[in-house]
């Protein structure tokens, strides 16, 4: 395990003399712009080992993603060689369709601490609610990112994230047809977490059992997701999604796609730069 080899995967050739919060964010959305978000393993039939050496193998030198346990722990890893004061948390995510969070942690995300500030860095949430730039640990603060603007409220020692959803343009459906937009100023509860620092070993249960559980999301769809310079770009089953942020003022530009069985193929390679050595099953 090299870091140099770590900056090739991700494209980084800046200087990292100082362990700054410059230098983090660069690094950070390096990371998030080149490995994507996903659980492709699961649907490939290849187990997904909770090993820091398993993980840099895949994503690193395999060029593969990963999800949350995997994709933040790499990221542990490269931020503790570069010297950072860096601590493992765990995360409740919150449930929509149940309106609530869930009852076991399910998530990690990092702490780091740079001249006494404490920042949130998470590489390993996906999707729109993705942040690009590590947040700063402070409750009840705006704080504006290109994927939206992002909030902490603390609660007697528990942290909540939200994030202020924009409406969305979907250019083949006419107003009607998709009454899941938000609503301007709707805020999205992503998930909530303590300070309480975490070993990766604390989520090797959770790693095995999101794996065989068959109610979990992640069993149920194949997801690879990638932050791109202008917005996100999702493949879900055989749906592809485009979004480019805030196309127009306070509104987002989503086209989506449904791809057959061998456009699924092509569009890993093309725009994921995946290429999978087991058959995928969307």
């Amino acid at each position: 395990m090299n870091i140099q080899e770590y900056f090739g995967r991700i494209s980084y050739n800046k200087p990292h003399k100082d362990a700054d919060l410059q230098t983090l964010t660069a690094i950070f959305q390096h990371h998030i712009q080149t490995i994507p978000f996903e659980n492709l393993s699961m649907h490939c039939g290849e187990p997904i080992e909770l090993d820091l050496q398993a993980t840099y193998n895949k994503i690193v030198r395999k060029k593969r993603g990963g999800w949350c346990l995997e994709t933040n722990h790499l990221l542990f890893w490269a931020m503790q060689e570069l010297g950072y004061d860096v601590c493992i948390l765990g995360a409740n995510s919150y449930e929509p369709a149940e309106k609530g969070y869930t009852a076991q942690l399910n998530h990690i995300l990092l702490k780091v601490v740079i001249k006494g500030e404490s920042y949130i860095v998470d590489a390993g949430f996906g999707g729109a609610y993705q942040m690009w730039q590590p947040l700063m640990l402070i409750s009840g603060k705006d704080q504006p990112q290109a994927p939206g603007i992002f909030r902490f409220t603390e609660d007697n020692g528990t942290w909540y994230l939200e994030k202020v959803k924009r409406k969305h343009y979907i250019p083949e459906h006419s107003k009607n047809d998709f009454p899941h937009t938000p609503e301007l100023g709707n805020i999205r509860k992503i998930h909530k977490f303590t300070l309480e620092p975490r070993h990766i070993d604390d989520f090797q249960e959770l790693n095995a059992y999101l794996q065989v559980s068959p109610d979990n999301i992640l069993r149920k769809k194949s997801i690879c997701s990638l932050q791109t310079t202008s917005g996100v770009l999702a493949l879900v089953g055989w749906t592809l999604t485009d979004m480019k942020y805030n196309y127009t003022e306070d509104m987002d530009l989503v086209n989506i796609t449904t791809l057959t069985d061998e456009e699924v193929e092509k569009a890993l390679k093309d725009k994921f730069s995946i290429e999978l050595e087991n058959k995928l099953v969307p």
